[in-house]
């Protein structure tokens, strides 16, 4: 029988998949199912972690209305010719060809680290007395690193994603 850690483990890795593969597509249509399939395995991830609200609130807003609102704007857009598809795709490659790298790197780095993960979601179930800055602050370090690093890579995607490229 797989342990808790182990399904965990793998429902990250699967997330991170999808992730890249969002990003690394060609085609709109594909990256918003994507970032559908990413948040829904990170629904999974939320509510094994015993955060059911938290859950919810990632599959309705994340997985399903933005996902629909994406799916909508696609269907405004022109589809692009064969010969601009394979243009683009070559773009992308140039563009993120890093990044299959950096998640394995990063992965490797996580894994080599000696913060004990069990510690972390043992005191996190547990809980912490007093009120959630404490718990911030005082208990949940890595969790508070997670999300820096989270909004950081958020915001140099977006900046990736929408940079001007300068034409000769």
């Amino acid at each position: 029988m797989i342990d808790d850690l182990a399904i965990n483990v793998i429902l990250c890795v699967l997330m991170t998949a999808a992730a890249l593969w969002t990003v690394l597509t060609v085609r709109l249509l594909r990256s918003a199912i994507g970032l559908a399939v990413t948040s829904a395995l990170l629904t999974i991830i939320i509510y094994r972690f015993d955060s059911p609200l938290a859950a919810a609130f990632e599959l309705s807003v994340c997985a399903g209305l933005i996902s629909v609102i994406f799916v909508s704007a696609i269907t405004l857009t022109a589809r692009l010719s064969p010969d601009r598809l394979t243009q683009r795709e070559g773009e992308v490659l140039r563009r993120f060809w890093f990044l299959p790298l950096l998640v394995i790197i990063a992965g490797v780095l996580l894994y080599q680290t000696s913060i004990p993960i069990e510690m972390v979601v043992g005191e996190a179930k547990t809980g912490a007395q007093g009120d959630v800055r404490s718990i911030i602050w005082n208990t949940r370090h890595l969790d508070l690193i997670g999300q820096i690093a989270i909004l950081l890579a958020g915001a140099i995607g977006v900046v990736l994603l929408f940079k001007e490229r300068k034409h000769d």
